[in-house]
């Protein structure tokens, strides 16, 4: 697979490095090197592109506003590799679905990670593409259920998870903590829990606070108002209690 690629960076200097560095990766081709973000969005409007090496601080629009134009838009979209002096724009970066942030000065190695992140990304969207170009399958047999993931950004990277290893989802404002029976510690993604509940299905997985999903079968113990999965109390809320008991009746 090969990538098209533009750089963007007001800097002729910096922005002659990143060309250099498409150039010499063979996955990567370089079709177009531009000092302004106005430049490059023509050029992204006019042709394909799969990934745009982005830097942040320049003039009339900066690269996070170019990003939020691209995210915006119909139609496939590029990739976004921020290249920057300022790692105070991190954050920002993360928001608008970066897929990773190069801290000048950086190296080809560190550009090759952040390329190789790219092409990995833009192989698991083909793969995905091909599923869903195909016929249904037959549903999916009890024995195969642990073979059932979803992908989590987590650090600018795809994460595969298995369902069957999610213990329970945490919401925090604009992240998520999500829990697993592998890790001591949770997978922490900017996303929203509606977001994610969304994509997991329903018979494993409910909604049981403004602030938690559970998995279903995980559930340890379950009282008046509460539930316990690993030693951790769940409070039902009000709200989802008629379809946590709804669930409950099915197995009294």
């Amino acid at each position: 697979m090969i990538l098209n690629c533009i750089a963007v960076d007001d800097e002729p200097l910096a922005l002659g490095l990143v060309a250099s560095f498409i150039e010499q990766t063979p996955f990567l081709k370089l079709v177009g090197r531009f000092p302004s973000a106005i430049e490059a969005l023509k050029a992204i409007h006019a042709q394909k592109i799969d990934v745009v090496f982005l830097d942040i601080q320049m003039p009339d629009l900066n690269g996070i506003e170019l990003a939020r134009v691209i995210d915006n838009s119909k139609g496939n979209k590029p990739r976004i590799i921020f290249t920057t002096a300022y790692n105070q724009f991190a954050l920002e970066g993360y928001r608008v679905d970066a897929l990773d942030y190069l801290l000048k000065p950086f190296n080809y190695e560190e550009f090759l990670h952040a390329a190789t992140k790219a092409l990995a990304y833009s192989e698991l969207l083909e793969k995905s593409n091909a599923v869903i170009a195909t016929p249904a399958a037959p549903p999916i047999s009890e024995d195969r259920i642990e073979d059932e993931y979803l992908f989590l950004k987590v650090e600018y990277q795809l994460v595969r998870i298995a369902l069957a290893d999610i213990l329970y989802i945490e919401g925090l404002k604009d992240y998520v903590k999500v829990w697993l029976q592998s890790a001591e510690k949770p997978l922490l993604s900017l996303t929203s829990l509606k977001a994610l509940e969304e994509k997991l299905p329903s018979k494993r997985f409910m909604r049981v606070h403004r602030s938690f999903i559970v998995s279903l079968d995980k559930i340890n113990s379950i009282t008046r108002n509460a539930l316990q999965i690993n030693k951790v109390n769940i409070t039902v809320g009000d709200q989802y209690k008629e379809a946590f008991n709804e669930f409950l009746s099915k197995w009294n």
